[in-house]
Order: C-alpha cells, then structure tokens, then sequence
C-alpha cells in the first residue's frame, strides 16, 4: 500500500503519489428553500481564441510568470458528467487544491475498516472548507453576469458567508451578509446555559429554556455582533452585515430576506448577485462533481491498490452531499455516499438534493445514490458535553481538529454508527471528507474550556541560576 507525500517520509525526490495506506437553517424555512432547488443559470458562451505561430527566433527572450489563483478560466467537466446540462462555463481558481487525503487512525473501528480523511479545510486559510469549491462556480457566473456585490444569509457563524465575504473581497466585489442571530441563551447568566449543556438536560426543559429566551432573542439584532470567530474575519474584509432575528427568518424566509436586500441595492443602481444559504443551488453541485474528479486523479496516483468503499460527509445545506452523490454515481468511482445531516431531518435533505440534481438534469433518484442520517443532536450548531468531548478526543488523538457544527457532528455520527452496527462498515475503506469551520471552534470556548485543562505553571527549582536580563524578550 503506498502512501502519499503528505504526512508521509516519502523523499522530497520521489514520484508524488496520494496518501494512502456544508449556514445552515436552524429553523428551516422550507417551501422558500425549494424556490431554490432547481437552480436556472444561462452560461454565457465560452470564447476561445487561438495564437498565430510564432517563429522561435522571433518569440520574447523573457516570460510573465502565470499564476492559476484568482484566475478564471473556461470550464471543461469531465467526460463521464458532461451529459449533465446545463454546464458551467467558466470556474475561478479560489482554493489550494488538490487538497490531501491521508489515514485516520481513528480508534475504536470495526474489524479491517480503514478510515482516510480528506482535508478540504485545508483548502485555505481565511478562504477554506467545502464552500471554496462552490464559490469556483458561483462567482464566476457573478462576475460573467457583471455583477459589482454580492449577497448571500446564513447563521451567526456562517462558514459559508465568511468563505463568500473573503472570495468576494479577492474579486474587488462588495459583500453582503445577511446573518441570523441564533447564538441561543447568551443573554442568559452562564451557570446556567453550562449546566444545561454539560448535563443534556431533558428535551422539555430544553424548550422551555428557548421560550424564555424567545423574549430576549429580539434585542440580540439591534447589538453589536461582535468580534468571534467568523464575524472577526467578516468584518476585516469590510463585509456589509445585515442583522435577522431567528423569527424574522423563520417567518420570512431566506429567498425573501435576499430579494429584499437585492431590490433596495438595485434601487441604488448596483448590480448584485444573489447565492443561496451555503452556495446550494444546482451550480454549487459543480463544485463537488469537480472533486469527484480530484480523488479519482489522487487515486490514479498510488499503485492502484486503494479504491474507497464509502465516501461521508456533513450536509448542511444539499450541494456538497449532491455533488459527492451524483460524481460518484457517474464516474467509475461508485463509493456509497453517506450524509450525516445537522440541521433539518433526512426526509428535507432528500427532498432538496432531489431538486439540486434535478436542476442539472441528472436523471437519477436522491434515494438510490446517498444515504443520509440524522446527526443534529439536539438543535443546529449547538452541542451535546458528549459531541464537544469527542472533537477533543479526535483531536488528542490523532491531530485532526474537527468543527463542532458539521464535521464534528457528521464524524460523531459516523463512529456511533460504526459502534451499533458494525457489520455494515466491517473490512471497508471509507473517505471522510473534512468541511472545514474550524473558525467555529471559537465560538465554543466556554463550553469546551472544561475540556482543556492540560496547563499548569512551570515549577523552576531554587538551584536554577537567575541573572536579571539573561532572557530577551522578543
């Protein structure tokens, strides 16, 4: 079995070769979101153009370095998806892909089940996770389209929204961000909201925690959001920030909310663009059919031995799940697809994913190609004492920061599966697909805090020399 150059002792001289060896709705506005599912966009044609021969001696001594980064570039599907209609045309070179694959060595796996990990969080740094690849798609129909901002919504924390305000800052567009403020009970003293979720208190008294805080909820729009996690980047960027309530979404709707802010900027003489809740409309789909593509190439690259038996992932909003799906259906890939959704329920997700491969024509049913489960635990993007506690332990013992929100729970999900039913993962391959979010992580310092106390103060004994200005301080 060969190994891939990452996290490998492969010689810096050797051939590379692979390592081998998805913001979302808490409250669901869902007959708005299905106004998105079967996403309609004319690509504007691809223009080619064709160099005259130049004699050798007549061409320039010197050469402008190329850069693919930030490039847009006409698009060419690959040959097993390109029945698919419509095709996109053109695609921007935001992310650092390939990103790598390599092995987890989770603990605790059924009989011969071998778990890889691919790192699409390291697609980036500010600019990461699994929406760079939909932004690739999305904002070059925006820039084809001469738009000058862009709009999109989610939650508090919206990986994607943070992902959309850096891309579109690279592309000199402006950004718009309509964000919901889910953050429940921070109004609350903290004793409390701790002992709630360290204790995963009954379900009832869950509730009526949330209608208490249905009465301070409002005030949460009209204060400063603050500076954690992905709004600090947000706001580096000079993201424009719109503020919802929970109820305001969940009454209005994303498609609403997004239109309203679409009117009053056209109003304004701007051009902007709309993307949906995590760049899930059927366009997004692309950019997951494209890394169906990168992990049958990274494959190629090792000595044939590897194939992957299953492919899982979070699903938060339906594209990245309906990408994965339909590229391994297509291709010779044919890795079962299984979503670990964290919002919403499967029966939704079903529904959705149907309506994003409708809307690139597919001709295939959601059912016969993924699997989805439930793995929202007790509501969107809050979690259990046993959820945090394992993204500290997968990260204590084998280096992979996981998010809390979607790979987390997806990975939680993933092994309690494995733990209950493990003659259904016994002797198979699986690829994990990491989403990226670790900015998410910030927003979770006080209930993980507990978690962490490995630091003590250094005892330096008496007989230890001391000179006054021995250490520089840098």
């Amino acid at each position: 079995m060969s190994c891939c150059r990452f996290l490998s002792s492969t010689p810096l001289s050797a051939h590379p070769v692979i390592i081998i060896g998805s913001n979302k709705n808490l409250l669901s506005d869902k007959t708005t979101r299905h106004l998105q599912i079967a996403y309609s966009y004319s690509p504007p044609a691809a223009t080619y153009s064709t160099k005259p021969s130049i004699p050798m001696d007549s061409a320039p001594k010197t050469q402008e370095p190329t850069f693919d980064f930030l490039t847009k570039k006409p698009y060419v599907p690959p040959s097993w998806a390109t029945n698919l209609s419509p095709l996109p045309s053109h695609i921007f070179s935001l992310g650092h892909l390939p990103t790598p694959i390599h092995k987890w060595n989770l603990p605790d796996l059924p009989k011969n089940t071998e778990v890889y990990i691919k790192r699409d969080d390291l697609s980036g740094m500010q600019l990461s996770g699994n929406k760079v690849r939909k932004l690739e798609f999305l904002l070059a129909e925006a820039v084809a389209q001469g738009a000058d901002c862009i709009i999109t919504i989610g939650g508090i924390q919206s990986n994607h929204c943070r992902a959309t305000a850096v891309a579109a800052r690279y592309l000199n567009l402006d950004c718009y961000l309509i964000l919901r403020t889910s953050r429940y009970l921070v109004m609350l003293p903290k004793l409390l909201l701790v002992t709630l979720l360290r204790s995963n208190a009954h379900l009832l008294g869950w509730i009526v925690l949330m209608e208490f805080n249905h009465i301070l909820m409002q005030a949460l729009v009209d204060k400063d959001p603050g500076l954690t996690g992905n709004l600090l980047v947000e706001r580096l960027v000079g993201a424009h920030i719109d503020l919802v309530s929970k109820e305001e979404y969940a009454n209005v709707g994303s498609v609403a909310l997004t239109n309203t802010l679409k009117e009053k900027l056209l109003s304004e003489g701007r051009k902007p663009y709309v993307i949906p809740v995590g760049g899930s409309n059927s366009l997004g789909t692309w950019g997951y059919i494209e890394a169906i593509r990168e992990i049958k190439e990274q494959l190629k690259k090792g000595n044939g031995e590897l194939a992957f038996d299953d492919i899982v992932s979070a699903c938060g909003s339906g594209a990245t799940v309906a990408g994965l799906a339909v590229g391994s259906w297509l291709s010779d890939l044919r890795a079962k697809v299984h979503a670990y959704c964290v919002c919403d329920d499967p029966e939704y997700f079903y529904e959705f994913t149907q309506g994003l491969l409708d809307g690139i024509q597919a001709g295939i049913d959601s059912r016969d190609i993924v699997d989805i489960q439930n793995a929202k635990g007790l509501v969107y993007a809050i979690n259990t004492a046993e959820e945090l506690a394992f993204v500290k332990q997968i990260a204590q013992s084998t280096g992979v920061v996981l998010d809390p929100v979607y790979s987390g729970k997806a990975a939680y999900g993933m092994m309690k599966d494995m733990a209950e039913n493990p003659a259904k993962w016994e002797g198979r391959k699986v690829l994990f697909i990491h989403t990226g979010g670790l900015l998410g992580l910030y927003d979770k310092t006080e209930q993980m805090s507990s978690l962490l106390g490995n630091w003590r103060r250094m005892d330096i004994h008496e007989s230890v020399p001391r000179k006054e200005g021995t250490g520089k301080m840098f």
